[in-house]
């Protein structure tokens, strides 16, 4: 590797570190000057912008954006809490389930930022060490995008550019990639409720406890604080939302629905604006509303950067297609499992399941990988983890007062890597067992 590859890599990593640092949407902002950099310092080719990719994103935000401002979310939180308050030993194993559920019907992980704070006063308050639930409801809600039919990453899977023209539709994505998911949920809650030191034992939280910092973060029944007409709307809007998602599996699984020319990303943008609009006319919600609620806010600086990292790093890729397809292809024609290696590594730098896909799933199918199995390995695309600069990582460090969960000294021994590692293996290894089987 040449000194000019390693001074674009430090950019990129400088581009990354300068994010994870300060926050906000200055990971967007900072990869607009490392493009520069590349682009005109390098003399590196502008590359691919997932317009599509955000387009699908914004358009789930607006929906869920709608859902909360009709209250709706909270409605659905509201339900999901009750369970998880009539099982508070269980809640490293529930809460994570209900965060990765949310993420699979909405298609955004930053649905989990309702239940987070939930997870968290549920573990303090029965002694759980919160860094247990939280950091597996973490990896929970990202592992669920590459198993929603909603998210922008299946969609691209499945693409007619991609996997579609290999026969691999919504179905197989379901088969394949939800039961496996499933199941590394609940091995990585097994293993991490038996980390770190019991709450009451830990010198951390007795510290934090004496100083006051320990915050008591009780909160309300959200549903018996809803009006009966509230109640009523948020329920139909939940419905609806249901309905959409519904109609976007059945899109995606009956071949006959699908219109020529038309893709799926294209359906699911339709279909979630539209579910916003009607949401916000049922549910009698101010439009000025839907753009000002937290799911919005966080979801559009979640584009912002997504956007800038991804254009990035599809730029620092073409760029140096010959040097990084040629290291890849000599490793992936040994043992092709080992795309995903490739792929969790990728997903890192490009900060997006959706962009990770669209770089480099080209590449897998240019290699000749069996189809099935590059759907086995889409849970490798999950590796924007391994940095603890991810927005939900950030909220679940900002929730917990007792100071269990952290970023680590050292930016990579944080509270997620586990959890990460753990489902991103399990969940490979089930999918691979299952193309064995059936496929």
């Amino acid at each position: 590797m040449d000194f000019n590859v390693l001074c674009q890599l430090f950019i990129v990593l400088l581009v990354i570190y300068a994010g994870s640092k300060f926050g906000g949407i200055s990971m967007g902002i900072a990869s607009m000057f490392g493009g520069y950099l590349l682009v005109y310092w390098f003399g590196l080719e502008p590359g691919n912008a997932p317009f599509d990719v955000m387009l699908i994103i914004i358009s789930v935000i607006c929906a869920s954006s709608a859902l909360k401002a009709s209250g709706g979310m909270d409605y659905l939180v509201g339900k999901a809490s009750l369970f998880l308050r009539k099982h508070p030993e269980h809640i490293t194993y529930f809460g994570p389930l209900v965060c990765w559920l949310f993420c699979i019907v909405a298609g955004t992980a930053h649905t989990s930022y309702a239940m987070l704070p939930i997870i968290s006063e549920i573990a303090q308050k029965n002694k759980v060490r919160p860094e247990r639930p939280l950091s597996v409801s973490v990896i929970a809600a990202s592992l669920g995008i590459t198993g929603s039919p909603v998210s922008a990453a299946t969609a691209a899977l499945i693409s007619e550019e991609l996997l579609g023209l290999k026969g691999i539709g919504m179905l197989d994505i379901i088969i394949i990639c939800v039961p496996a998911s499933l199941i590394a949920i609940f091995v990585a809650s097994f293993v991490q409720n038996r980390v770190g030191k019991e709450l009451e034992d830990d010198p951390v939280y007795q510290e934090r406890l004496e100083k006051g910092l320990v915050k008591d973060s009780s909160s309300q029944d959200m549903i018996a604080a809803m009006s009966p007409e509230k109640v009523k709307r948020a329920r139909f809007s939940v419905c609806l939302f249901l309905l959409v998602v519904l109609i976007i599996i059945l899109f995606g699984l009956v071949p006959s629905w699908k219109l020529p020319n038309v893709p799926l990303s294209s359906t699911i943008i339709m279909f979630m604006f539209i579910a916003a609009g009607i949401i916000a006319i049922v549910g009698k919600v101010k439009v000025i509303e839907i753009s000002k609620g937290s799911i919005f806010e966080a979801g559009m600086v979640a584009v912002i950067n997504v956007f800038g990292v991804a254009w990035l790093g599809d730029t620092i890729f073409h760029g140096n297609l010959e040097l990084f397809t040629g290291g890849i292809a000599g490793i992936v024609s040994q043992a092709p499992i080992l795309f995903a290696v490739a792929l969790f590594i990728m997903s890192i730098l490009l900060f997006s399941q959706a962009a990770t896909v669209k770089t480099l799933y080209p590449l897998g199918i240019a290699l000749g990988i069996n189809p099935a199995l590059l759907v086995a390995m889409f849970p490798a695309c999950n590796g924007y983890f391994f940095l603890p600069n991810y927005p939900t990582e950030i909220a679940a460090i900002n929730l917990d007062t007792t100071g269990t969960t952290t970023a680590g000294k050292h930016l990579i021994d944080h509270s997620f890597q586990l959890s990460g590692f753990i489902t991103t293996i399990v969940s490979i290894s089930l999918a691979c067992l299952t193309v064995w089987l059936f496929y």
